[in-house]
């Protein structure tokens, strides 16, 4: 059905399947296959690049045998059972030596198809935890690094705590509803009065039912909280930066788009659902609908001043970036909180821009990170990882083209126009204006432009800062896919102002079906 997801007027509002424990929708085979085509993108990037030097080919590969010469033994003295050997050239590659990697990416990736179609608790529940082990797998690949190890248990151990809060909620509610479909839970909501004023003829007592409209809500809400502790999203953010900061940096890029993208899309239905059934149009005490409103718009506001003000203070890239991921989460969190058709087409286009643009940065630190092993002659000349800011320095002068790329990702992160970025908050921004949420949206305004302070940094140094290394243009380092690729996202993240066409109607299309199905 995938392969129909174009076909919108043939689906209508969706089609049940497996007796009703997934759904298919314009929009669950919409990001279905945008999931599928992020990922393979990520994995197109894992291994070593195609090395040149001296004008010799050197295809990179992994072995386990045991190192001759002096060389060789320096190299495997780092990583014994990685290195590389050609004729008399010898270069270390530090790959992910795990043969079940491309396994464990169909399991995450099917992990995130299911939690997009998902409309059951049991299967809600198994597509995060498949989604979730397999990344902690990823997270630790690079088991002789002492920093990745840690990152990965910590990973884990925040993981498991999240999915106790999925767990517990999806108890309460079953305990409360005695089911587990989410639309039959949505239904008896909508049935039932969420206080005692609204009962009528009915054969439980009017406080019974609302402890059960009350209860059920808590269980829902206890499953939004986990989530939102799964996509980083502040106060729930503690875990983010030391781990994407601890991990490989693909691993990084993977952690920073999938699980956002599955599990914001899947609040998305949920808290549509609520929305258009009316059961989050009343408000009063605190364990009524309007707890579920109130819990997404304060996550959005903190995670845009933390994510902005803590970011000031990072020096190393990964923890930078990860923290503005962090604000970029507040921004996804106020859309989903507007939840008008203006708000999901805010929301759809957003989280493409920024999937997009994330991307490219990412793969561009990866190719830095290839030309800094290649070039580097230090201590860390064996790893593919940019640690610091000033790994930075100077990338513009050893490679013009990837540092201009680099420098248009950072502005459009930041919003400036007229990059992909400025339209995606301008969207999120207007819708949150529309709907009422005026203090929200004059808080990611300022969060901006506060911002963009550590990305000029970074762009200051890219451009105007001294080289740690010289060029090499014997040296590939770089396959041409990869490059080609970086190619195409940079174009279409600063030419998307002459063509904005496409992305604005599919992904106006999808609100209208949304809010019309």
């Amino acid at each position: 059905m995938a392969a129909n997801a174009f076909d919108v007027s043939a689906m209508g509002p969706g089609v049940s399947l497996y007796n009703g424990i997934l759904q298919a929708t314009p929009i669950t085979q919409s990001v279905d296959a945008f999931i599928c085509v992020v990922a393979s993108i990520i994995v197109g990037f894992v291994w070593a690049p195609v090395n040149y030097i001296n004008s010799v080919k050197i295809t990179p590969y992994v072995t386990t045998l045991s190192a001759n010469t002096e060389t060789e033994k320096a190299i495997s003295d780092t990583d014994p059972k990685t290195y590389t050997k050609a004729s008399s050239n010898i270069v270390n590659t530090t790959v992910p030596a795990l043969a079940e990697y491309s396994v464990i990416l169909v399991f995450t990736t099917l992990g995130a198809s299911i939690l997009v179609s998902c409309t059951s608790l049991v299967t809600l529940y198994l597509g995060v935890e498949l989604q979730s082990f397999a990344v902690y797998v990823l997270a630790s690949l690079y088991r002789s690094s002492e920093t990745s190890s840690a990152a990965a248990l910590k990973y884990f151990f925040i993981g498991g705590l999240s999915s106790a809060f999925i767990l517990m909620g999806g108890a309460v509610v079953y305990w409360q509803t005695g089911t587990t479909d989410l639309w039959h839970v949505i239904s008896l909501l909508n049935q039932l009065p969420s206080n005692s004023d609204n009962v009528s003829g009915v054969v439980l007592s009017g406080e019974t039912l609302v402890h059960v409209h009350a209860g059920t809500l808590l269980g829902l809400e206890a499953i939004l909280l986990g989530i939102l502790m799964k996509t980083a999203s502040a106060p729930f953010h503690f875990w983010a930066p030391d781990v994407y900061d601890g991990v490989p940096t693909v691993v990084t890029t993977w952690l920073t788009l999938m699980p956002k993208i599955s599990l914001l899309t899947f609040i998305l239905h949920l808290s549509g659902s609520l929305y258009n059934t009316g059961v989050l149009d009343t408000t009063g005490t605190w364990y009524t609908p309007a707890t579920w409103s109130t819990l997404i718009a304060t996550c959005s506001m903190i995670s845009l001043i933390i994510g902005t003000i803590v970011g000031l203070a990072q020096v190393r890239v990964k923890r930078l970036l990860a923290y503005s991921t962090i604000s970029h989460v507040g921004f996804l969190v106020l859309a989903l909180a507007v939840n008008t058709e203006i708000g999901v087409d805010a929301f759809a286009f957003y989280l493409t821009q920024y999937t997009i643009t994330t991307l490219d940065a990412f793969l561009i630190l990866l190719a830095f990170g290839y030309y800094l092993r290649a070039h580097n002659n230090d201590q860390r000349a064996h790893w593919t990882d940019f640690e610091i800011n000033k790994d930075l320095a100077g990338q513009f002068h050893v490679n013009p083209v990837m540092g201009l790329a680099f420098s248009a990702c950072l502005f459009s992160i930041a919003g400036v126009p007229p990059l992909v970025g400025f339209f995606g908050k301008q969207a999120v921004l207007y819708a949150a204006m529309q709907a009422g949420y005026g203090f929200l949206a004059f808080v990611g305004i300022v969060t901006s432009v506060v911002s963009a302070s550590y990305y000029l940094g970074l762009v200051r140094a890219i451009h105007f800062e001294t080289p740690t290394y010289t060029s090499n243009v014997l040296f590939q380092a770089v396959t041409p896919v990869h490059s080609y690729t970086i190619a195409l996202l940079t174009l279409t993240v600063a030419l998307f102002i002459f063509s904005p066409t496409l992305v604005l109607d599919s992904t106006g299309l999808l609100a209208l079906v949304f809010h019309t199905a």
